[in-house]
């Protein structure tokens, strides 16, 4: 699931993938419900892979428990996060001065389901030239309501907020300018979208449906559901992130194991009804282990650990006011 998340505008999104470094110091953690690897190693500023040689766990490190002890990088130097964007001012509702050249612009005012490429392409302007028009933190993330200046457009003109969600324009090829992702990372979102291109999909009429379906059948609240899925994905299953998030739910692979484990049995997350099964589990799971709705959501963006140890960042806060903007409309 795709988890952007930033420490005061500056820590980079819990999707994005830390480059490992040595550390010298370490200490103990215990798990909690809720927990995974993946997230553990977020909050930490280390990587999956760190953890699981350190700590000596079989296999990935999927099969961690509540009890467990591990061992995690204490202090900054501990590990080296991927490259900072350049921009450290963090997002807000007012776009920044367009550049010297754009001689007028229009004001679009972001809808559910908008994307950066999706509003670039909206408009036929460049994304690169969108993005520099902007002051954003993270541009693979913008919120409802959010002001984006669109230069060279003709126009001031303001696009008003409809009364249904708009498909987004999946943006999974294109990576948040400023980060640096491994290569095999890179690679095998692009494999995972070559294998759902080949794959039917349901429209999102039906995938809608089945979303309900299976958030009845667990116990969980479909319009909740519903909203997550909307944020994640725009109901889209062949939606991949640059991370390899996939599917309509946007799980990563070792979110995966976890929701396997859930399911009791093992879930293909290029299977529609898999995907959904998974996203649907992992919400259950964080509803059961986090202190309010509010915390299930933000947990499935920034990961329940990671909140619980450094607070909801300002970004997921973002991310859990566009999922409930987008719950009171369903």
């Amino acid at each position: 699931m795709p988890l952007p998340a930033e420490v005061a505008a500056l820590t980079p999104p819990a999707h994005v993938l830390f480059a490992p470094a040595a550390a010298s110091d370490w200490r103990s953690i215990t798990v909690r419900g809720g927990d995974t690897l993946w997230h553990i190693a977020i909050a930490n500023h280390t990587t999956t892979r760190a953890l699981v040689t350190k700590n000596q766990l079989p296999g990935n490190g999927s099969l961690i428990h509540i009890g467990q002890k591990l061992l995690v990088p204490t202090g900054a130097a501990a590990t080296t996060p991927a490259p900072k964007p350049a921009t450290t001012k963090p997002a807000t509702t007012k776009p920044a001065t367009p550049p010297a050249a754009t001689t007028s612009a229009t004001v679009h005012v972001v809808r559910a389901g908008d994307t950066m490429s999706g509003i670039a392409a909206r408009y036929q302007v460049s994304l690169s030239r969108l993005i520099a028009a902007n002051t954003l933190t993270n541009p693979a993330f913008i919120r409802i309501g959010q002001k984006i200046m669109v230069p060279g457009t003709g126009g001031t003109t303001t696009t008003p907020a409809p009364s249904t969600p708009t498909p987004p324009t999946p943006t999974s090829s294109t990576p948040v300018p400023g980060w640096t992702y491994p290569a095999t990372t890179l690679a095998t979102a692009a494999a995972s979208r070559a294998a759902l291109a080949t794959i039917p999909v349901p429209s999102r009429t039906d995938t809608a449906a089945l979303i309900r379906t299976t958030a009845l059948r667990h116990g969980v609240d479909p319009k909740l559901a519903l909203a997550i899925g909307w944020q994640e994905s725009g109901w889209n299953q062949r939606a991949v992130s640059y991370t390899n998030a996939i599917g309509v739910m946007q799980i990563m692979p070792i979110s995966g194991t976890w929701g396997s484990q859930l399911a009791g049995r093992t879930l293909n997350l290029y299977k529609v009804e898999d995907n959904i099964t998974a996203g649907v589990l992992i919400l259950r799971a964080l509803q059961g282990s986090a202190e309010s709705k509010e915390q299930a959501i933000g947990a499935y963006y920034q990961g329940l650990y990671s909140i619980r140890s450094r607070g909801m960042f300002t970004d997921t806060k973002a991310y859990v006011a566009s999922v409930l903007a987008i719950y009171d409309r369903m």
